[in-house]
């Protein structure tokens, strides 16, 4: 299931100094503070600051000629960027391209991808999803004029997890499309994306994937896998910002498909300033770009990517892993028996992303406010979550034993119990 570990702290020293998958010195890390939030918002790389400062000297000094004169010239950085992501998730290097938001990114691909018709009417999706998703599939319902009970969601067994039988159940053949998490936002589990996406195709089902949650943090193989479609913020564990672009991937047999949502940056790059009235779509996932790029968003994207491509995505998820399954091993130990704590993440390495989901049937938001106050940062979901994440970048193992002692000793000495049962309006 996942390997047992001394519980010392020493142990925890000795784990750092074998450790050559450490680039905690390439980002900026607040003294005082163990950062466990970087499925939320991942820390600033320094690379992503220098892009970032990059674009703004394009801009003071060149003006509008930085659309083709800047050292990244704006009118292709959507592009090039998707090429360079692409390795992340598997991809080829023109079926990814940076643009937009994903809620933004989703509306475009189902409007596109959504195509009820027949008896093919249904958008199978799941109860546990990020609600972001729902409200966009049920804005759509709306638009279409379809009956509420077209969109379908599939029920969890146990309130964290969903059964892939279930989901392959699901795929009868009214279902014209399927929008599923990679990893769950909650408890992170990581769902069989080649599996699902097999079993969907011999229904004669389109099949996508939310990533937000994986990309940067697991390896995937969208196009072998073929994959229709997929979405990802760039915030999280790709380290681009608050409010950094987001990717789209387009598998490259869709290419050619008239996006849903059209717009002028989604135009073939050779005739976009012809300003013709007909929208003629790129060749390439760049077609599902709408506005102009938005290069300050960008630019800091370009930054964490030059770290991902020294450190390797191989190294990221053998790191991560080792980094959640000595979590899991001391919250095991030190937390469950004793204190009613229970994982919520599934064990199997092969079933879970790279966050730990710590549940506690009473106090959490108490414990979750608590650890604040002490110094560190996770994040609290709705009822009774608390994730944390152990990033394979700049997180150690010292920290993660830290985090496990600190609620140890918060519940030894039931301090908790001093604080209110009110979470905040960012949790």
């Amino acid at each position: 299931m996942y390997m047992k570990f001394d519980i010392s702290e020493a142990f925890a020293k000795e784990l750092d100094s074998f450790d050559t998958l450490n680039f905690e010195d390439r980002f900026f890390k607040a003294r005082g503070i163990i950062y466990m939030d970087g499925n939320s918002l991942g820390l600033m790389p320094k690379s992503a600051e220098t892009t970032l400062l990059s674009a703004v000297e394009d801009y003071k000094n060149l003006g509008i000629g930085g659309w083709t004169e800047a050292r990244q010239p704006w009118f292709y950085c959507a592009e090039k960027l998707g090429a360079r992501m692409a390795k992340i998730v598997g991809a080829l290097e023109d079926e990814v391209v940076v643009t937009g938001s994903t809620t933004v990114n989703i509306h475009n691909l189902l409007s596109t991808f959504y195509k009820p018709s027949g008896k093919r009417t249904k958008l199978l999706m799941d109860e546990l999803n990020f609600p972001s998703d729902i409200y966009a599939a049920q804005g759509h319902m709306r638009l279409l004029g379809r009956p509420t009970d077209d969109l379908a969601l599939l029920k969890s067994r146990d309130g964290h997890t969903l059964d892939e039988n279930d989901i392959i159940a699901a795929f009868n053949d009214d279902v014209a499309l399927a929008l599923l998490p990679s990893v769950l936002y909650r408890s992170g589990q990581l769902l069989d994306i080649e599996r699902l996406t097999a079993k969907a195709h011999e229904k004669g089902i389109i099949i996508g994937f939310d990533c937000c949650h994986s990309a940067g943090s697991v390896p995937h193989r969208l196009h072998d896998w073929g994959v229709d479609f997929g979405v990802w913020c760039c915030y999280k564990y790709l380290n681009g910002g608050p409010g950094s672009s987001a990717a789209i991937f387009i598998n490259r047999r869709h290419h050619g498909t008239r996006p849903g949502l059209p717009g002028w940056f989604g135009s073939d790059k050779s005739r976009q300033f012809d300003m013709a009235l007909e929208f003629e779509p790129a060749a390439n996932a760049g077609a599902w770009q709408m506005g102009t790029p938005h290069i300050f968003s960008m630019s800091p994207v370009e930054g964490s990517l030059n770290v991902f491509e020294e450190f390797g995505m191989d190294n990221v998820r053998e790191k991560s892993l080792k980094l959640t399954s000595y979590m899991m091993s001391l919250i095991d130990s030190l937390l469950v028996d004793q204190h009613g704590f229970y994982i919520a993440t599934p064990r199997q390495p092969e079933r879970r992303g790279g966050h730990v989901a710590l549940a506690r049937d009473a106090d959490s938001i108490r414990i979750n406010a608590c650890l604040k106050e002490r110094g560190v940062i996770p994040d609290f979901r709705f009822p009774n979550i608390i994730r944390f994440a152990p990033i394979a970048f700049y997180n150690t193992y010292h920290e993660v034993w830290r985090v496990v002692d600190i609620i140890k000793d918060i519940m030894d000495s039931k301090e908790y119990l001093s604080l209110d049962e009110k979470r905040g309006p960012v949790a």
